[in-house]
């Protein structure tokens, strides 16, 4: 199966794709696509929307992780974060790929087994259990790799409890 794991950001959004056969995951690609901070929320957005478009007809994913805002101190940038959120939901069910949400903290746990894991923590580790001789790059890549191996561990449990009537 093939996932597409997003990273949203207003100027920078992250995007990981990677395939899971017989319990194995590889890359298939990332990267980052990215919109000028001098141009108007609406503008970028549209901008990121495109790419992400792009990417999906790309690589085809059978379904599509997100991963939802931290709501730090910051009110205005957790709102714009929720838009990118948005059009990038938008953007994935409008081919009908199925998309599911989940914290940092979840990602995290799925990628370094502790929820409060550092971003270098986590990319290490997306580059170890994707077998890459380092971290991606840029980190958003990397950050969206990290929501798509989640996605993949929680089927994997999600489907051992169903096998087990739980």
């Amino acid at each position: 199966m093939r996932v597409l794991g997003i990273d949203p950001g207003t100027i920078i959004l992250g995007y990981g794709v990677i395939d899971e056969e017989a319990g194995e995951i590889t890359q298939v690609a990332c990267g980052a696509l990215t919109a000028s901070p001098n141009t108007p929320l609406a503008e970028r957005l549209h901008t990121l929307y495109l790419g992400l478009r792009d990417i999906i007809a790309r690589y085809q994913p059978a379904e599509a992780a997100i991963e939802e805002p931290f709501v730090a101190k910051n009110a205005r940038s957790a709102l714009a974060v929720g838009q990118v959120i948005g059009m990038a939901t938008v953007a994935v069910t409008e081919k009908g790929i199925p998309v599911y949400h989940y914290t940092p903290a979840q990602v995290k746990q799925a990628v370094t087994s502790y929820g409060r894991s550092g971003k270098g923590q986590v990319a290490e580790m997306v580059s170890v259990l994707l077998g890459l001789p380092s971290p991606p790059e840029p980190p958003d890549a990397a950050d969206a790799l990290a929501v798509a191996i989640c996605h993949i561990q929680e089927r994997r449990i999600s489907r051992i409890l169903a096998e087990q009537g739980t």
